[in-house]
């Protein structure tokens, strides 16, 4: 197939769990395309489908039906070893929980994907990385000196160390105070505007919806709405008459 140039593309992608009469279908049948540099916020009620849909455009779930691609390569039929290669070659990853390691330095956290793969970072990435996430003066502290918005700054970095095609990022302020919070979307849009890093990210929050290009709303497993440049008060709207 042709993926037009996407990043990550979908088509028809529904996810049923269950069978029979206990069956919950999670997503009805969602198609989507990510253009490079685009940052790319989902957004819908508690149960709407938007962390099964992250989980399976990240190769961490598998569709019921339809088809996945990421980077041009159709994830949907790959095993485990190809889809761990795959992830681990071009994908990035921002949790709520930021899912550092507590035996590791900052430094050392962010180029764990680089260590597990058996590659050396490149030192001068890895300096303007740590300069750009604000890090420069943290790198050797522990995630237990660090403060949640150093934790996150530092995930980020982690995510953006191997140059991956795409980040995923799952309520990356979900755990923040709101000044914390802006300054973490702010680094998210950086990357995106300053690195050209393509980006989708699952958030409740209408600031971090209204800092991206475009905005996916879900409701019972579909995309429902889409919007460009969306301030956060409509976000907030649309979302009221979703919830209702």
């Amino acid at each position: 197939m042709n993926t037009n140039g996407a990043v990550v593309n979908a088509t028809d992608v529904t996810r049923r769990y269950g069978e029979g009469e206990a069956a919950v279908d999670a997503l009805r049948g969602v198609s989507l395309a990510v253009a490079p540099g685009e940052l790319v916020a989902v957004m819908g009620p508690s149960g709407s489908g938007k962390s099964t849909l992250m989980h399976i455009l990240a190769g961490l779930d598998k569709p019921t039906s339809g088809e996945v691609w990421v980077d041009g390569e159709s994830i949907t039929s790959m095993g485990d070893t190809e889809l761990t290669k795959l992830r681990r070659r071009s994908i990035g990853f921002v949790f709520q929980f930021f899912n550092l390691l507590p035996m590791l330095n900052a430094e050392e956290n962010v180029v764990l994907p680089l260590s597990i793969a058996g590659e050396k970072p490149d030192k001068q990435w890895l300096d303007e990385l740590m300069a750009k996430t604000g890090l420069r003066d943290r790198r050797t502290h522990r995630p237990s000196e660090l403060s949640g918005g150093q934790a996150q700054r530092v995930a980020i970095a982690r995510a953006l160390v191997s140059r991956p095609a795409i980040v995923f990022a799952d309520e990356p302020t979900g755990n923040l105070d709101s000044k914390t919070s802006g300054e973490i979307l702010q680094l998210m849009r950086d990357s995106v505007d300053t690195l050209g890093q393509t980006t989708v990210m699952v958030t409740h929050e209408s600031r971090a919806a209204a800092i991206a290009d475009r905005v996916l709303f879900l409701a019972d497993g579909l995309i429902v709405d889409e919007r460009k440049d969306i301030s956060a008060a409509d976000v907030v709207s649309l979302m009221q008459s979703l919830d209702s």
